[in-house]
């Protein structure tokens, strides 16, 4: 439940940008109603309309997730916090220059910024965040943490890199299908090689 939930702003991204593309002079119709006040300009085409739409639904969707965690008293996880910074500045740029540039930075600033998040912790502050994440559920000898660490600050790294590839040598319609399918679906794989490798200090439940 709570991966969709995380996943909630990037499925609407999709669906809002898929509908545009099928839809566009209604799709500009709404940004020329609804963002115009916005745009840098005042005027937007056919053809960026979708990514603007989409993106303008993104950013409220990721605010309305705040919201509702605020408004039912839990915890806000700080990623949260910085998806949402990264999102209004990076999709407020979007919509300002018309420019789905800013936009397709978005997903590689926020996998760098995890990465970073976590180099930073284990290397400086001596705290390893991917231990006091699953040491709940595996226990491994104190030398193995660290290389699970860096295994997840190397696949954000990585992730961030292929995303500003697709983003630039294909089509906006192939990276927003990327976006969803290709990153959930390298994270599960990652998920679950990394589980695969490290299945024997798996704690089995009582």
């Amino acid at each position: 439940m709570k991966f969709l939930f995380d996943l909630f702003p990037v499925i609407l991204f999709f669906g809002i940008f898929k509908w545009g593309e099928g839809s566009s002079d209604a799709a500009l119709a709404l940004v020329n109603h609804y963002l115009s006040g916005f745009v840098s300009g005042g005027v937007v085409t056919a053809t960026q309309a979708p990514v603007l739409l989409a993106t303008a639904v993104a950013i409220v969707a990721t605010v309305a997730q705040i919201g509702y965690l605020l408004l039912r008293r839990k915890k806000v996880d700080a990623m949260l916090w910085v998806s949402l910074l990264i999102i209004c500045v990076f999709g407020g740029a979007t919509i300002y220059f018309h420019n789905e540039t800013f936009i397709k930075w978005k997903p590689t600033v926020l996998y760098w910024a995890f990465a970073a998040v976590l180099l930073v912790s284990q290397l400086f502050l001596k705290k390893n965040l991917i231990r006091t994440m699953m040491e709940k559920q595996m226990s491994m000898p104190d030398q193995i943490w660290p290389k699970v660490g860096f295994a997840w600050i190397a696949f954000f790294i990585f992730m961030g890199c292929l995303n500003l590839f697709v983003a630039f040598n294909f089509p906006t319609a192939t990276w927003v299908n990327f976006k969803l399918f290709g990153g959930m679906g390298l994270m599960f794989v990652f998920v679950i090689g990394q589980s695969l490798l490290l299945s024997k200090y798996i704690k089995e439940s009582e």
